[in-house]
This record gives C-alpha cells, structure tokens and sequence, in this order.
C-alpha cells in the first residue's frame, strides 16, 4: 500500500468521521472525504482547524498519528494510541531494565548507521568523494556510545559537502532548513507509529534524555533514516535552485515519498514505513534477549527512488 500522509494546511476546515472516512468540511459543506484506512499520517499545519471527537477515537482505533506543526513545520505534538499493544506493560518494564551496556551498543549502532547513510547520500551525488571517504572512517571508529561524538564530527563534514559552505542547520530560517524540517516531521511521525504500533513507550530513550521530550525513543531510531530526507532535499534544491522560496504542494508530496522508498532488509526489499516497524520489533527483541538485534535497512537501492 502506497503511504498517503494527509495535511491540513489551510485554516477554517472540520474533520469528522463518515462511515469509513475522514470528511472534511468548510463553511458546514463537504469538500473532500479520505479513506481512514489509507491514511498514515495526519499533518495540522493550518492554524485554525477542528476535529470530532469520533475521528479522533477513529485514529487512535487504526493507531494513525495526528501531528500539529509550530512554526516552520517542526513537530510540536502528537496524538497517538495509548496502550494498543498486548504486551504494553511487560515491554515497558523491558525498556526500564534496559542497562547502560545495552544502550550504549544499540546508540553505537545507530550512529553508525546514520553516518554510513550519510555516506551514501554524498555518493549519490558523485562530487563528493573526499567527504564520502572521511565520513566512512568516522562510521568505523564509533564506539559504544559514542564517547568521542562521531555523529557530530561528521556532521560537520556531512552537511558542507552536501549543501554547501554556506549552510548551517537551523530550525528558524531558510528555505532548505523548512524542507528538511518538514521531510523530518513526515519521518518522526512515520517513526512514531511504528515504535508505539511494537508497545514501545516511546518518552524512554536510549539517548535522548530530555524530561521535557516525550518521544525521546523516536528520536533515537529515527536518526538512520534522517539522510534519506537530505537526499530528497538535495535533489528538490539542485531541481529548483534559488526559485525555492516556500514549501509548496509539490514539494510536500516528494518529501512524503520518502515513506514509499525502497531499502533493502534481510529479507528482501521493502519501503521505509515497513523498515520503520521491522526497527522497531526488533528493538524489542533486543530488550528482551538483552542484546542488540535492531535491524536497519541498508539504503543502496534508495537513490533512484527521489
């Protein structure tokens, strides 16, 4: 199934459940209907939007992430399903045993991933072969949570080399920072379902250990998958070049594509949404077996894609 992310941009709309839809009114008429089982996300990004408490039951039924954007389309809540998992509890004592050795090798793992795939976005590009190489001996010098902060090291490489000396990444400004937050906010809400679909409790990370982030697992997890959104932003910057001033239709749907991606799992290849939930099963594996099993998909395929 292709994944639809539906968003409410414009102000002045209700949504409500009709039968097995989400309808969408303006002024008290009907201006479109939605197939709840087709929908994988919902967007708030308008400012003034209502919803029926029936839709909202609807949504957490089907385990379907309502997301409401702040400014520049960085995520400031969402509404998710509240224990739709059979083993909710035994895996939220799994996740409180976890212990520190445990954490720190799959926080390894996630870095070296996530600078591996950075890796493969500056290959995709082929003008970046210095960068590319640095960034291959930082993915193996990454040690058991990260002590030396690898991940920021090449970060510094990563996002020179990818959009140019001049960018900084900055939630607040810029036409390509929007692109990047709104292509984030598709992933962690994507990345959300799927650690709360596996009965994860997604407040307890293994890094992230803000008090005031209640999705601080998400974020851990979601970290491999950030560069795939770089590339589609890459590739959106490169098609349009200066004349990207605003986040429009367009755009918004080839960053939704990302979730549609082809990578490649053990078992074959699938999309980044299914990736998404294998990740997350079998980060509860690892809880359980109290060894790091988590699964990440491997992006070769995934250029040709965006």
């Amino acid at each position: 199934m292709v994944t639809q992310v539906v968003e409410i941009a414009e102000d002045g709309h209700h949504l409500s459940k009709y039968r097995g839809f989400m309808s969408l009114k303006r002024d008290q008429t009907e201006v479109g209907r939605v197939p709840l089982d087709d929908i994988t996300i919902l967007i708030l990004s308008a400012h003034q939007i209502t919803l029926s408490k029936a839709l909202m039951v609807e949504m957490a039924q089907r385990k379907i992430p309502i997301m409401t954007c702040g400014k520049n389309y960085h995520p400031l809540a969402f509404s998710l399903p509240y224990d739709t998992h059979f083993d909710q509890t035994g895996i939220l004592w799994a996740q409180i045993d976890c212990g520190q050795p445990l954490a720190k090798r799959i926080w390894q793992s996630v870095v070296r991933e996530k600078i591996t795939n950075q890796q493969v976005t500056l290959d995709h590009f082929d003008n970046n072969a210095g960068f590319s190489q640095e960034l291959a001996l930082l993915a193996k010098r990454v040690k058991s949570g990260d002590p030396e902060n690898m991940e920021a090291q090449a970060a510094r490489h990563y996002w020179t080399a990818l959009l140019g000396t001049n960018f900084r990444r900055d939630r607040q400004s810029g036409a390509e920072n929007s692109l990047l937050n709104y292509g984030y906010s598709i992933l962690r809400a994507a990345t959300a379902r799927a650690v709360c679909g596996a009965g994860l409790t997604p407040a307890l990370g293994i890094h992230h250990h803000n008090r005031k982030n209640s999705f601080a697992l998400v974020d851990d997890l979601m970290e491999p998958y950030r560069p795939l959104v770089d590339m589609a932003v890459r590739k959106i910057v490169d098609d349009g070049g200066a004349a990207i001033e605003t986040l429009t239709p367009e755009i918004k749907k080839k960053l939704t594509k990302v979730l549609d991606t082809d990578v490649q799992l053990e078992k074959g290849v699938s999309t980044v949404m299914n990736s998404l939930h294998r990740m997350a099963q079998t980060f509860v594996t690892s809880l359980h077996d109290k060894e790091n099993k988590v699964a990440f998909p491997i992006f070769k395929r995934a250029g040709k894609l965006l």
